[in-house]
């Protein structure tokens, strides 16, 4: 199925924000509510159907604000669904919101102030509050460095943090757009090939191609839920695509892959392990809290704590499983957010 993309004659808004759905009939509502709640109103909502099964459509029909639209198509997965979303988007600044996350009612505003009073800003961001799944706000948070931002910081930590925290400046991002050959509908800002890793693949080629500055604002303005059940997605393949990710960037550019490969491996390595004592798989924890302190002691250096707290989580829950490993997690979660 080709997307079905409309652009309707009103004005061009200032920003469009592009909201990838696929079977998100729990939450689309609430997260649509959030944003027709910004104070900026001057936007487009475009919500990508990634071939949903359930209502997630009819959700989406049923608000009959003019400035939301729906764009259907077959699923080609997240970076699919934001490429489609950004192809048909109008605005000036395009900002993402995924589909359970919320903004906070001042976001957008921000974020337009921010890009128009720096105009060598391509990408703005902030940081993040965490809720779980029935929208309560856990005492965990993810406050990135704001200012400063190198392709290091980027491929180390990528401070913009998830995908529903970035506001971009259209004409900005569109320095990173090409067409595979295949391709024959719309550009592609994201690679479809990743079906994990593409918002920081995209990110990563953003900051290491183009002269734009990424920058953040103070700030928690986005809503980010966690999902247990979401972290049941094999975490051998995450790594696998992640290091596909770290390779395909290392053709871009090698220097940044020689001098940080390494501790960028154990960055991510050891998020793997704070994901497997999540999911209590505690022999998986241990292997990759090992292979992260193996990889590189940078994170070791540079935050003790939460690499401390990820070994201990993983040689404990290891040994005691069940209810020691519920509240692991919840030692986990307390020292700090990935």
């Amino acid at each position: 199925m080709s997307p079905a993309v409309m652009f309707p004659t009103r004005s061009t808004p200032t920003a469009s924000i592009v909201v990838p759905a696929y079977n998100a009939a729990a939450t689309i509502a609430e997260t649509l509510w959030s944003l027709l709640a910004q104070t900026f109103g001057d936007f487009e909502v475009i919500v990508v159907d990634d071939g949903s099964s359930d209502r997630t459509a009819e959700i989406v029909e049923s608000f009959e604000d003019p400035r939301i639209r729906l764009v259907r198509q077959a699923n080609r997965g997240l970076a699919g669904a934001h490429n489609t979303g950004i192809a048909a988007s109008r605005g000036e600044f395009v900002g993402f919101c995924d589909a359970d996350d919320l903004w906070m009612p001042e976001k957008l505003e921000r974020h337009v102030e921010h890009l128009r009073c720096s105009p060598d800003v391509g990408i703005s961001f902030a940081g993040s509050a965490m809720i779980d799944v029935e929208g309560r706000t856990l005492r965990v948070a993810q406050r990135p460095k704001l200012t400063g931002i190198t392709a290091a910081d980027v491929f180390l930590r990528n401070p913009i943090g998830n995908g529903s925290a970035a506001v971009v400046r259209r004409v900005a991002f569109d320095a990173i757009a090409w067409r595979p050959p295949h391709e024959s509908e719309r550009d592609w800002w994201f690679d479809e090939s990743f079906r994990q890793s593409d918002d920081i693949e995209g990110w990563l080629r953003f900051a290491v191609t183009t002269d734009w500055r990424i920058e953040g604002i103070p700030g928690l303005l986005t809503a980010y839920r966690i999902h247990t059940g979401a972290l049941s997605a094999d975490i051998g393949r995450q790594f696998r695509t992640w290091v596909r990710m770290r390779d395909k960037i290392a053709a871009l550019a090698p220097d940044l892959v020689e001098r940080h490969g390494a501790a960028a491996t154990a960055y991510q390595l050891r998020y793997l392990a704070r994901r497997a004592v999540s999911l209590h798989q505690g022999g998986e924890a241990v292997r990759l809290s090992r292979a992260s302190l193996a990889a590189s002691r940078a994170p070791l250096a540079r935050e003790p704590v939460k690499t401390l707290v990820t070994a201990l989580a993983a040689e404990v829950l290891n040994l005691f499983g069940g209810v020691g490993g519920r509240l692991i997690e919840a030692r986990l979660r307390s020292a700090a957010a990935h």
